[in-house]
């Protein structure tokens, strides 16, 4: 049997990071929590991502920081980006790099659903990409 799909979450809020585990091991997925962008680049785990959950502002690198360090590393993550402070500039460079969702906080978690489930969507068919072109050019 596979393994569920890995989606990591990064915010500097330890009540937020856990209730978004929470909910996303209630769905069947692995989940992992990080206190920074920082401290989710050097956890080793980024490869293995499915799906990156992030907060917008934080300390030091900031969510669409983190999402630019992830795309200049080769990374395709899909990445939701989650904030309390919407805005349309912070909005429009979400989807400009590649982001399936940009939610504010509060948030319905219908709408954090919806956007695993197209992340992993997009996740699989990338990796099913990968491997058929793997497989023509060998």
């Amino acid at each position: 049997m596979p393994e569920a799909p890995l989606i990591s979450i990064v915010d500097d809020d330890v009540l937020t990071r856990d209730g978004l585990r929470e909910l996303v091991e209630s769905l069947g997925y692995r989940a992992i929590t990080c206190k920074s962008a920082g401290h989710f680049l050097e956890c080793g785990t980024i490869a293995e991502t499915a799906c990156l959950i992030t907060d917008l502002q934080m300390p030091e690198l900031n969510g669409l920081e983190l999402q630019e360090a992830l795309r200049s590393q080769g990374y395709q993550t899909p990445v939701v980006v989650i904030t309390a402070y919407p805005n349309e500039k912070h909005r429009s460079l979400a989807f400009a790099n590649g982001a399936v969702g940009f939610l504010s906080k509060p948030f319905n978690e219908q709408c954090l659903i919806d956007c695993l489930n197209a992340a992993i969507d997009l996740r699989s068919s990338q990796t099913r990409s990968r491997v058929a072109t793997e497989i023509t050019t060998d």
